[in-house]
């Protein structure tokens, strides 16, 4: 099934935490949708408010200006949710890992590595324009 095929909702929200709850409420609902239960719909919502505020905090700068863009691709048996900020972009391999003796007791890191533990794949791309996309898949379960 190609993107232009899946069910899609998208967001856009300005650069305040507290419109986490927006992008929070529609996960819940879509992920409801696709086929998940409550427990993988709370480690992916830990995921994407991961995400969320990481664009909101880092690449927006917490600017009110800017925004997040949040889109979720409803598949037969997987749920994508792109995340994208406006900000100046970041290299994923410069983020200390979060696991390293040296790092244990610093928070920085620990976002992408929730990411990566509660979802079956994460990747980021850097468009022309700027910003950061955030891409995280779920798949339901074999």
């Amino acid at each position: 099934m190609t993107r232009a095929q899946a069910r899609t909702v998208t967001l856009e929200i300005a650069s305040r935490l507290e419109m986490l709850d927006v992008v929070q409420t529609v996960l819940s609902h879509v992920s409801g949708l696709v086929g998940f239960d409550d427990e993988a719909t709370h480690y992916m919502s830990v995921a994407v408010r991961e995400s969320v505020v990481n664009a909101i905090k880092h690449g927006n700068g917490m600017d009110e200006t800017r925004r997040v863009g949040a889109a979720f691709f409803l598949y037969p048996g997987s749920l994508v949710v792109e995340i994208q900020d406006e900000g100046p972009g970041f290299d994923p391999e410069s983020i200390a890992d979060p696991l390293a003796e040296e790092n244990l007791l610093k928070a920085a890191g620990r976002g992408m590595f929730f990411m990566r533990s509660f979802m079956d794949e994460v990747s980021y791309a850097f468009p022309a324009k700027g910003g950061t996309v955030v891409k995280l898949v779920k798949n339901l379960p074999a």
